[in-house]
């Protein structure tokens, strides 16, 4: 193959041109299809089985994402109340529980449905979602200088077989001033999060002190627990 350069012929060979398809190949090969399937062999047990993440949290859907797993989302609708008698650290797993109830059994052929709850408990107060600014911000008031629980439980389930965990994150935030406490709420709109707040959003830079145990857990989803629980499913 002849190329003309500035009235100078450049020779190019078919060995050159066939390296760097071979090189391109290379590289489509392993962002396409060598990283998943080395994902898809550390989880073998799941081979023909699509996961489905019944949750529309963006959070809980970015954990799973960079966890390197596939799966597809369906949601369901359900009543999220539960027992008065309940103990606030096993509320999110009853709920985790619940939503999978949501799916029937026929519905989870080839499905494994992972479906999750996320609590914050003062004491043996549970502090749900906020239905307000103003409700946010009493939740905040009452999580400031003191440390809370977050538990999230999960549940995985398929036909015939389910897995039901929690785990906890102990949290302690400093003492909130009401203008941080303001700032915060007038302008995230925490109002889909339980205890009013997220750690990974500026209240959790400025505000908390310390944090024993998962993170992740206190955004939504306990990865490192998950993960061995689906190794295992």
């Amino acid at each position: 193959m002849n190329i003309h350069s500035s009235g100078r012929k450049i020779y190019i060979t078919q060995y050159d041109v066939l390296s760097v398809v071979c090189f391109i190949r290379l590289i489509i090969h392993y962002l396409t299809i060598y990283q998943p399937s080395i994902i898809t062999k550390m989880l073998s047990n799941l081979n023909n089985k699509t996961i489905v993440l019944a949750s529309g949290s963006p959070r809980r859907q970015q954990l799973l994402k960079d966890m390197g797993i596939d799966f597809i989302i369906e949601l369901r609708s359900i009543d999220e109340s539960f027992p008065e008698s309940l103990p606030a650290h096993e509320v999110a797993a009853y709920l985790s529980q619940q939503k999978s109830f949501a799916f029937k059994d026929k519905e989870l052929n080839n499905k494994i449905v992972i479906t999750s709850d996320t609590t914050v408990c003062l004491g043996d107060e549970v502090l749900n979602k906020p239905a307000s600014i103003e409700e946010a911000k009493e939740m905040l008031e009452k999580l400031s200088d003191n440390e809370h629980q977050v538990v999230t439980g999960v549940t995985i389930r398929t036909q015939g077989k389910e897995k039901t965990f929690s785990t906890i994150s102990n949290v302690k935030f400093k003492k909130l001033d009401t203008e941080e406490i303001d700032y915060y709420v007038n302008n995230f709109k925490p109002l889909d999060k339980a205890g009013a707040y997220g750690i990974q959003e500026w209240i959790g830079f400025i505000g908390i002190e310390r944090l024993e145990g998962s993170y992740f857990n206190v955004m939504g989803l306990p990865t490192q627990k998950l993960w061995e629980a689906l190794k295992e499913f």
